[in-house]
C-alpha cells in the first residue's frame, strides 16, 4: 500500500476539544471536533473516541496520527505524566499502533513516545507549522484558538521555534493565552471604557470571549462548544447580560447597540494583545515584506485583520491543503489535526 493509499485519522488532543480529520485516497474528507475538559477526567477522551467511532464505523481499519496538548491540564501532576497518561489511553482506547508526532519527519510508536515525552508534548504548532511551511516557504502562522494564540514564523519552509515547550514559548511571544471561546473577560483589561466613563472591571469569571464575539456575530456557533460562565444561555441577550456584569451593570440596564460598542472595546483589547506578541515576534525573525500571515483557529477571522495592520497578505490555512469547501472551515478550525494527518499520509500538495 501507497502512502497516500492509506486511510489516516489525525488528532489533536486537546484539553478542551479533540479534533480529528480524515484523509483518505490522498484526500481530505472529513473535519470534526468535540468538546473534552479533560482537566475533568480522561473520560472526556473516551467519549471523543465514542462519538469518532459513530461517525467513523471504518476507524478500526485507519491510521492513527497523535498530536496533543491536553498534557498541560492540572489533572495531571507533570507533564511527563499527562503525554503518559493519554499515550496509555489512546492505546487502550483507539489504537495501540497509533503514531505520535515529534517534530518535523519524526513519528514515534507509544513506547518512543514515553521517552521522548518532550518533543511529543504540545508538538500541535509545529505540525501546523510544518505544513504551512512545506507549501508557502516563508510566513508567519497565527492559530488563534478557544483558549490560546500561537504565533509561529517559518522561515525557508522551517519553523522558528522560541525555544522548547510552552515555557519558553510564553517567553519569546509566540504562545498567547487568549482565545475567542475560553477567556476570562477580566484577564483582558482592568479599567475599560464606555458611556464615557472608565470602570475598574470585576475579576470574577462572570464572561469570557465567546460573550464577545456572539455578540459581535463573529464566532459560528458549530465552534462554540463550552458552557457560558453561568451556565446559562447563549443567545444575545444573556451573552450581554454576562458582559454588562464585568461592570457591575445589568443586562437590562442598556440597549443591545450600547453592549455592542462595549464588546466591541473588549474585542480590541484582546486583538491588541495578539498584535503586540506578533510584532515581537516578527522583529525577532526578519521575514520578506510579502511572506503572508497564515490564519487558523475558530479565530481566524481576526487574522484578515491582523494582516492589514501589518501590510502583510492573508492567506487561510484551508488554501494549503485540498479542501472541499464545505470543510473550510472546520479545516481552520482544527488546523494541526488536518496537518497531522496530511503530513503522515503523505497527502499532497503538504506533504
Amino acid at each position: 500500500m501507497s502512502a497516500t493509499d492509506r486511510t489516516v485519522i489525525g488528532w489533536d488532543v486537546g484539553g478542551a476539544h479533540v479534533k480529528a480529520s480524515l484523509i483518505s485516497q490522498g484526500a481530505l474528507t472529513d473535519v470534526a471536533q468535540w468538546p473534552a475538559p479533560l482537566w475533568q477526567g480522561l473520560v472526556h477522551l473516551d467519549q471523543a473516541f465514542d462519538a469518532a467511532r459513530e461517525r467513523w464505523p471504518g476507524i478500526g481499519d485507519c491510521h492513527h496520527a497523535i498530536t496533543m496538548t491536553a498534557e498541560m491540564t492540572d489533572l495531571f501532576e507533570d507533564r511527563e505524566a499527562g503525554v503518559a497518561a493519554i499515550v496509555e489511553r489512546i492505546g487502550s482506547g483507539l489504537d495501540r499502533g497509533a503514531r505520535y508526532y515529534a517534530g518535523p519527519a519524526r513519528w514515534l510508536d507509544a513506547d518512543a513516545a514515553l521517552g521522548d515525552w518532550r518533543s511529543v508534548a504540545s508538538a500541535n504548532w509545529m505540525a501546523a507549522a510544518e505544513c504551512v511551511g512545506r507549501s508557502v516557504g516563508d510566513a508567519l502562522l497565527i492559530d488563534i484558538g478557544s483558549t490560546t494564540t500561537d504565533i509561529v514564523p517559518i522561515t525557508d519552509a522551517r519553523p522558528c521555534a522560541g525555544g522548547e515547550g510552552d515555557a519558553r514559548r510564553l517567553a519569546a511571544g509566540q504562545l498567547v493565552y487568549v482565545g475567542v471561546v475560553r477567556t476570562p473577560l477580566c484577564a483582558l483589561a482592568e479599567r475599560i471604557g464606555w458611556r464615557g466613563a472608565e470602570y475598574n472591571v470585576m475579576n470574577e469569571f462572570f464572561a469570557t470571549t465567546a460573550d464577545l464575539f456572539r455578540i459581535t456575530g463573529e464566532l459560528a456557533a458549530e465552534h462554540d462548544q463550552h458552557a457560558t460562565a453561568d451556565g446559562g444561555g447563549k443567545d444575545i441577550a444573556a451573552s450581554c447580560r454576562r458582559l454588562a456584569r464585568m461592570i457591575g451593570h445589568d443586562g437590562r440596564d442598556a440597549a443591545y447597540a450600547e453592549w455592542r460598542v462595549l464588546a466591541a472595546s473588549w474585542r480590541q483589547r484582546m486583538l491588541q494583545r495578539i498584535l503586540d506578541n506578533l510584532l515581537r515576534v516578527e522583529r525577532a525573525h526578519r521575514l520578506p515584506d510579502q511572506a503572508p500571515i497564515v490564519g487558523a483557529g475558530c479565530g481566524g477571522f481576526l487574522a484578515a485583520e491582523l494582516a492589514d495592520r501589518l501590510g502583510r497578505p492573508h492567506l487561510p490555512f484551508h488554501r494549503l491543503l485540498a479542501t472541499p469547501p464545505a470543510l473550510s472551515a472546520w479545516v481552520d478550525t482544527c488546523a494541526p489535526s488536518a496537518a497531522v494527518a496530511s503530513l503522515y499520509a503523505g497527502a499532497e500538495p503538504c506533504g
